[in-house]
Order: C-alpha cells, then sequence, then structure tokens
C-alpha cells in the first residue's frame, strides 16, 4: 500500500482536470492505497516573496498559510499526482505557486513516484509538451523522481467535457496500478 497525494489545482471545482483527480482517486483506493485529493483552491497558499529565510538561512517560511501543511503531505506521500488544466499552454497559478513554495523542502522529495494530469481546450497533444516540461522542471530540482504516467485530457474547455472521453477510463486505471 502506497500514500497516493493527489494535487488538483483547477479553479472550478469538478471542472475536466478535477474530474479526473476523482477518477484517479477511485482508481487508487480500488487498489488499496492510502490516497488523498487536495483541492488547491481550498487552500490558502501565498506566492513566494523571495525573503530567503528557508533557501539561505535554513528557516521555515515566515508566511503563515496552508503551504506548510500541503508540502508536509507531499513529502510524507510516496506518489505525487499533480494535475492542472493548460492556461496559455502551461500550468495554472494554483500549481505554479505552491510548487514555487517548495523551495524550503524540495531536497527533502527524493525518491517519489509522479504522475501529471492536464486537461486543456486545445486537441494537440504536442502542444501540452510545454506543460509538461514546466512539471518537469520541478522535479529536475528533486533527488531521483519517477515519472510514471501522464493522462492528457483534450479538447475539453466547459465543466463536465470530460466525462465519457478515454481520458476518464485512463486517469482511473493510472490510478489502479500504483
Amino acid at each position: 500500500m502506497k500514500k497516493v497525494l493527489i494535487l488538483s489545482s483547477s479553479p472550478r471545482r469538478g471542472g475536466n482536470s478535477d474530474t479526473l483527480c476523482d477518477e484517479f482517486l477511485r482508481g487508487a483506493i480500488k487498489a488499496g492505497n492510502n490516497a488523498e485529493k487536495i483541492f488547491l483552491r481550498d487552500k490558502a497558499i501565498h506566492y513566494c516573496t523571495g525573503c530567503s529565510m528557508c533557501s539561505l538561512y535554513g528557516k521555515p517560511c515566515p508566511q503563515k498559510d496552508d503551504a506548510t501543511e500541503v508540502i508536509g503531505k507531499m513529502l510524507a506521500a510516496d506518489v505525487i499526482v499533480m494535475s492542472t488544466p493548460v492556461y496559455f499552454y502551461t500550468m495554472s497559478a494554483q500549481m505554479k505557486t505552491l510548487i514555487d513554495r517548495c523551495c524550503s523542502q524540495y531536497t527533502k522529495m527524493a525518491d517519489k513516484e509522479f504522475y501529471f494530469i492536464v486537461t486543456a481546450a486545445e486537441d494537440d497533444r504536442k502542444k501540452m509538451l510545454r506543460t509538461i516540461d514546466t512539471f518537469q522542471g520541478f522535479l529536475d530540482c528533486l533527488e531521483n523522481p519517477t515519472v510514471k504516467g501522464i493522462v492528457y485530457g483534450l479538447g475539453v474547455w466547459h465543466t463536465g467535457e470530460i466525462k465519457g472521453t478515454p481520458a476518464m477510463q485512463e486517469a482511473y486505471e493510472m490510478g489502479k496500478s500504483i
């Protein structure tokens, strides 16, 4: 049994990427894993201020928000699923803000398995590579991360359009395969 953390950065609860997170969660639980989804919009996570308290002085971030809790769960997880709707061919601000706040702890995020979920109105997988590259930029800073899978929910814009697409089954099966 693995500890699975799903980070949904959709600004719309029940949006297309959030719905794929639910399917991944369903599969991970079905496989007997301890799985949790965090809807980032429910959390107060402020922008990194670049104060360097964490990076230069080794002190905890002085901001009092939910980033510490979420990052703590990332550190405790075996598997991290990072999900985003694609805006202008990159990740949502909610996801990027969380990643930036990992500065104080990223060196402790060793040996994690990662899955990515991306959704976009665009129906061209090749154009989504920029978003995946942005996720990979974060992973390039970690110790021994492994990308285990990517779910592409393409050609969807309005809430609910993801339902009935192959991406729904892919998300469920990926979660179940953990």
